[in-house]
C-alpha cells in the first residue's frame, strides 16, 4: 500500500454549458504511485517532477 505524503486537496470548479448553466464540479490532483528510497509513496505528478530535477543537481 502506497503512503500518500501530498497535500494537494481537490479544487472546487464551476462547469459551464452554452446555456450557462452552472454546475459544481471537484478537479482532483494528479497522484501516481512512484518509489523513493525503496518506499511505495503517492505523489503529485508536479512533485515527482520537482523531486526528479532536484536529484539531476
Amino acid at each position: 500500500m502506497a503512503k500518500n505524503l501530498s497535500t494537494k486537496k481537490n479544487l472546487r470548479v464551476n462547469r459551464r454549458s452554452k446555456a450557462l448553466n452552472i454546475t459544481n464540479d471537484m478537479q482532483k490532483p494528479n497522484y501516481q504511485t512512484t518509489t523513493i528510497d525503496g518506499i511505495k509513496v503517492k505523489l503529485s505528478a508536479r512533485e515527482i517532477k520537482t523531486l526528479k530535477k532536484a536529484e539531476k543537481n
